[in-house]
């Protein structure tokens, strides 16, 4: 008997095309998609469900689909996608708490992979070379993205406490890039001239799409407990990603680029929050040990190949980047 699977999120494009990817183990029997709106794409195999999971109704869709590994994939990073940020906080933080209740009161669920984000660490000057998955952020987020993420690990430790019997995974994956992506770091990426915080080289580390996929499908399958850090091997620098991708930078105080990102974000060209402008001054860097030695998972692309990848997708073939090709079937999000 293979395992039934709930994903939350299914309605955006990175919860659609892992749940469709799901459908192609042997080990699932079947996959459940829940969102409030439908997704756009073909969800293949995936059964839809249209549920709200700030809604107590979410503890009936577990019962009724008889779920025994849940995927929660619906934390949102941008207000503009969520209507809002009063929306937001809600579907993220909200959200997760009531998904958790539920699955507290499951007796059938055994499995649960969060995927979350490096972004919980912050970005300061005072941030150690790498983040190690015992760390947390060295200035606690106080709005934002960031401060829900780092809410929602919360709740999701205090769910593990209270459920031992449960496998508990938590993806915390580097910023994903790659042809399909949609976010603030790839609209960053696309705008024509590229700000930069004068004086300052940020440290960046990418995980490629496909490797996204394919570390939730490990957790699924695998059921190893614990938290994980996951991006691919190195690091870039933001003026060797400005290089590569021969596009025209402009150094500037950062109270200016502060000021142009308000303008962009008011115009949705691109989101320029207080903690992605943190991102472009300081970079990140994140350990990754734990994900071989303890994980089990090496990802397929380096944080230079997937950027090579993410750079052919914009026209710019990268030169001296051997690109590693995808598996034949992979699914991108």
């Amino acid at each position: 008997m293979g395992r039934v699977v709930l994903v939350t999120g299914i309605s955006r494009d990175v919860g659609r095309r892992f749940a469709r990817a799901a459908t192609s183990d042997p080990s699932i029997d079947r996959v459940i998609g829940v969102d409030v709106v439908p997704p756009r794409g073909d969800i293949g195999d995936v059964s839809f469900v249209r549920a709200d999971i700030r809604s107590p109704v979410i503890a009936k869709v577990l019962a009724k689909e008889d779920v025994d590994t849940v995927v929660h994939m619906s934390v949102i990073a941008t207000p503009g996608s969520a209507g809002g940020r009063n929306t937001m906080k809600e579907l993220n933080v909200m959200g997760t708490m009531q998904l958790l209740a539920a699955c507290q009161k499951s007796p059938m669920v055994e499995r649960l992979v969060v995927k979350s984000t490096t972004t919980m660490y912050g970005a300061s000057s005072r941030d150690p070379a790498m983040f190690t998955e015992d760390m947390g952020p060295k200035r606690l987020p106080n709005s934002g993205y960031a401060k829900d993420v780092y809410e929602v690990e919360g709740y999701v430790r205090g769910f593990a406490r209270r459920r031992p019997d449960v496998t508990v995974t938590t993806i915390r994956a580097a910023n994903v890039i790659g042809p399909h992506v949609v976010s603030p770091i790839t609209s960053y990426f696309r705008l024509p001239v590229l700000p930069r915080v004068l004086g300052f080289d940020a440290r960046l580390q990418f995980l490629h799409e496909d490797d996204l996929l394919a570390v939730l499908k490990h957790a699924v399958v695998d059921g190893v407990p614990g938290t994980f850090n996951v991006a691919g091997d190195g690091v870039l620098m933001l003026s060797q990603a400005i290089r590569r991708l021969r596009k025209p930078s402009v150094p500037m105080p950062g109270l200016a680029v502060g000021r142009l990102g308000s303008v962009l974000r008011q115009a949705r060209v691109a989101d320029f929050s207080p903690e992605q402008l943190g991102f472009l001054t300081f970079g990140r860097g994140v350990d990754t040990t734990r994900m071989r030695d303890v994980l089990g998972f090496e990802p397929r692309f380096t944080t230079a190949s997937a950027f090579a990848d993410f750079g052919v997708s914009l026209g710019v073939p990268l030169r001296g980047e051997v690109l590693e090709p995808a598996p034949r079937g992979a699914v991108h999000v």
